[in-house]
């Protein structure tokens, strides 16, 4: 491997909204704005390799761009790019038990599950966000809750964010699940798009919950957004962005705590940037993009 040191140094937060500079520059105000990245083996001959974004920020390798990459999320322009952070809720008392969840309001934040949060608030400080979306229900609420902490914008409960409803599963341990109701637990666990309860298809119905969420999301007035959730919902936002369908929904995994990060261009199309992220559950690492 042959690189060159490089050394950038940029307004961190200038490819967001001018808008809210003033309100950026204080959420970045412990961040330095010089960025070196030196590499072992390196060669000073050789220079690095860049392409430039729509935005003007120039980066290392990164993709000049992604239109029609994926289907629009919203069916017309929007006025500005988009980013878009999910973070999954921390530990809950029926994870800990290995109960199904759905979307039951009995399951709550553990101690672990708060201390989860608040690595993620830690992680996330620095990074101004116009707006928090956030599941309604107990766990997801109180993760949103703390992750919130000392920002000035009310926090904005919506139903689209709800996690799945499994019926007669919820609140069962997983164990008794698979012996009181063999065939529609194995169903759940090995072909979830086709569990269904009278008709009823859980899975493919999030799918539609999530395009709603996500034009809720997209169409308000902002450029940085927060969004708390549960893990099939999350899974079904993250699909639905990528163009994938309910039969992929357990290609992709998210942990308590995980962040994952989308940006939108104007059409309301997505690309992928990161994907549960957990560096900050194992160190104080702090998030700057």
């Amino acid at each position: 491997m042959a690189c060159g040191a490089l050394s950038l140094t940029i307004p961190l937060w200038s490819h967001l909204n001018s808008k809210f500079d003033s309100k950026r520059e204080r959420a970045f105000k412990h961040q330095p704005t010089t960025l070196g990245i030196t590499c072992s083996n390196s060669s000073p001959d050789l220079p690095a390799t860049t392409e430039k974004l729509q935005n003007d920020a120039s980066v290392t390798g990164g993709a000049y761009d992604f239109g029609r990459a994926t289907k629009s999320l919203t069916q017309k322009l929007i006025s500005y790019p988009k980013k878009v952070t999910l973070v999954r809720h921390g530990l809950s008392s029926w994870n800990d038990e290995g109960r199904v969840q759905g979307s039951s309001n009995l399951s709550v934040l553990t101690e672990a599950g708060v201390r989860q949060a608040e690595r993620c608030r830690k992680a996330l400080r620095n990074i101004y966000f116009d707006q928090c979306f956030s599941s309604p229900i107990c766990r997801a609420k109180s993760t949103a809750e703390i992750l919130w902490q000392g920002r000035d914008e009310p926090l904005a409960f919506i139903d689209s964010l709800k996690e799945a409803h499994l019926f007669f599963l919820e609140g069962m341990k997983n164990v008794d699940a698979r012996q009181k109701y063999p065939n529609e637990y194995t169903t759940w666990r090995e072909d979830p798009a086709n569990f269904n309860v009278n008709g009823v298809y859980p899975v493919r119905n999030l799918w539609g919950t999530a395009r709603e969420a996500w034009k809720e999301i997209l169409l308000t007035p902002g450029e940085n957004f927060l969004v708390v959730t549960h893990k099939s919902i999350l899974r079904a936002l993250i699909c639905t962005a990528l163009g994938l369908g309910p039969e992929r929904f357990r290609a992709i995994d998210v942990n308590n705590g995980g962040i994952t990060v989308f940006i939108f261009n104007q059409n309301g199309e997505a690309m992928l940037q990161s994907l549960n992220m957990t560096a900050h559950m194992y160190s104080d690492y702090m998030y700057v993009y």
